[in-house]
């Protein structure tokens, strides 16, 4: 079943979100605040997950926790998405990493593959989660899902830092079973395609280019 997870009412998420969207950030701030929100939203995204009791001795007694049953695997959708990906595994250094690298099309707005290294995840229970800072008109995120579907994937979570109502639509449309965590829904994309209010291309400005 499909949902999304907005995390704007958090003044941790409003707060690192100002700093994003001001066009005054450079390049090292912007890298900083984009980190700091990756890991709210992973928080979140990991809520959910399955897991199992693990029994662990303690140096004063034997207690159990709860651990992640399934195998986890990010796949940053390239560039913008390597970002996510660092953050990712500073939290969880066990998980796998997957590749797709997309474009989008200046004129027709369609996403075009160049790369993509994915396992075969029917093999085993597994947690995807894909990992794109910005949703906007969707078509990236779908073609990203459709080869995940296509390697065998099932659980699949789109980790996004903002995303335009265009692009949930899309998403949802053609893949209703997705779940979707993000920092900020906007307000809709321009005549070009681009996030209103937005903060330009994440990519760019978390790279410095």
């Amino acid at each position: 079943m499909s949902q999304v997870i907005e995390l704007k009412s958090h003044p941790l998420v409003s707060h690192n979100l100002a700093i994003l969207r001001s066009k005054d950030t450079d390049s090292q701030r912007f890298r900083e605040a984009a980190q700091r929100l990756s890991s709210i939203v992973l928080m979140a995204a990991t809520e959910s997950l399955n897991t199992v009791e693990q029994h662990v001795e303690t140096p004063m007694k034997k207690t159990s926790e709860m651990v992640f049953a399934d195998d986890i695997w990010f796949v940053p959708v390239l560039r913008a998405g390597l970002a996510m990906v660092d953050v990712g595994l500073g939290l969880l250094p066990e998980a796998h990493v997957g590749f797709v690298g997309l474009y989008r099309d200046d004129e027709t707005l369609e996403p075009q593959h160049y790369y993509k290294n994915l396992p075969d995840f029917s093999k085993s229970a597994q947690s995807c989660f894909l990992m794109d800072p910005m949703l906007a008109t969707g078509g990236s995120a779908c073609a990203a899902i459709d080869l995940l579907k296509m390697r065998g994937a099932s659980d699949i979570r789109l980790l996004t830092l903002i995303c335009a109502p265009e692009g949930l639509k899309e998403v949802f449309t053609k893949h209703p079973d997705i779940s979707i965590f993000t920092a900020s829904i906007d307000e809709r994309l321009n005549e070009v395609g681009y996030i209103v209010p937005g903060l330009g291309d994440a990519g760019d400005r978390y790279f410095g280019t």
